[in-house]
């Protein structure tokens, strides 16, 4: 990329136009994400996991230093947004909700697509795996936090992430490249599947307009200042020094790396405080008000900050 114009033309225009879309249909239509939401989870993702992982021109050294990069650059966020929260006095139910929405990024529903406009089939297949290992923590940690903010047990956590598929995709995948039964690109099977996967990128960006379009924020706007500062500061800062311990071989894997550490606040958190905490009020909001007011202000936010970041990335100013 030469330039900025052509960043945006290229990977931040197409992403943020099929959102568009969705939060057109919310506000036409009052579109019902649940069933999408559903088909995604369940169907169009497991598809293009398997897909893309097995079919991925990343070596099994990569493979391993993704996943092991996002589980350490999980494990840093995590603290650091228990530093900052308890240094700006947080504490209880909200402080919980402020490590929800400054630790989890929208590596998926944003990420992936964002990933594969910008850089291409490599910036997919690392994305999709980013996110599998990412939403794993999502779905077990990220929960609990949100269960403990209602003052619910945390035991279904497991239960509930072993309900979705994403997990098995990626060991199936895995285990198919392993033991050499991939069947060819061009089979039937593999492509179907890769039919089956490509229809999320857009489906997931219609969801997440969806979502968006139907954000209430009320008096929730004080409470967005350090979220959106932790998840464009200090996470990318965090992603770029685990990279750069890593070490990847192929830079472009690196940089997307990056890129999806740079993501606006999960969506997941606000279905998560939905369920265990949707009367919790702190400080005048509902925690569902407060996390959903981040993804919709971070979001906004990312639109200018992810055309810098992209741009630096293609460049090889950062990395």
């Amino acid at each position: 990329m030469s330039n900025v114009a052509e960043v945006i033309v290229t990977a931040i225009l197409p992403t943020f136009l099929i959102i568009g879309v969705g939060v057109a249909l919310e506000w036409a239509e009052g579109v019902d994400a649940g069933p999408l939401n559903t088909l995604t989870m369940f169907v169009l993702t497991p598809a293009l996991t398997v897909h893309s992982i097995a079919l991925t021109e990343l070596d099994a050294s990569a493979l391993l230093k993704i996943s092991g990069g996002v589980v350490a650059f999980l494990a840093a966020a995590l603290a650091a947004s228990w530093v900052v929260g308890r240094a700006l006095g947080m504490e209880g139910a909200f402080f919980r909700a402020f490590e929800l929405v400054a630790a989890f990024g929208n590596a998926g529903s944003l990420g992936i697509p964002l990933s594969a406009f910008a850089f291409g089939a490599v910036g997919r297949q690392t994305a999709v795996l980013f996110a599998a290992v990412h939403g794993a923590f999502v779905f077990t940690v990220g929960m609990g936090i949100a269960a403990s903010s209602g003052g619910e047990s945390r035991l279904a956590s497991l239960r509930e992430v072993l309900r979705y598929p994403i997990v098995y995709a990626v060991v199936v995948a895995a285990a198919a490249r392993v033991a050499g039964v991939v069947p060819p690109a061009d089979s039937a099977a593999m492509q179907t599947l890769g039919m089956v996967g490509d229809a999320s990128i857009p489906v997931m960006l219609v969801i997440l307009g969806v979502q968006l379009a139907g954000t209430k924020y009320r008096h929730a706007l004080s409470g967005v200042v350090a979220p959106t500062a932790f998840r464009f500061v200090v996470s990318p800062a965090i992603g770029l020094a685990v990279a750069l311990a890593l070490g990847f071989a192929n830079s472009t894997v690196a940089r997307v790396f990056v890129l999806l550490t740079a993501m606006p606040v999960a969506i997941a958190p606000v279905i998560f405080v939905v369920e265990f905490a949707s009367d919790t009020t702190v400080r005048g909001v509902t925690l569902p008000e407060y996390v959903s007011v981040n993804v919709l202000v971070t979001t906004l936010v990312s639109i200018p900050v992810l055309t810098v970041v992209v741009y630096a990335l293609q460049s090889g100013v950062i990395i």
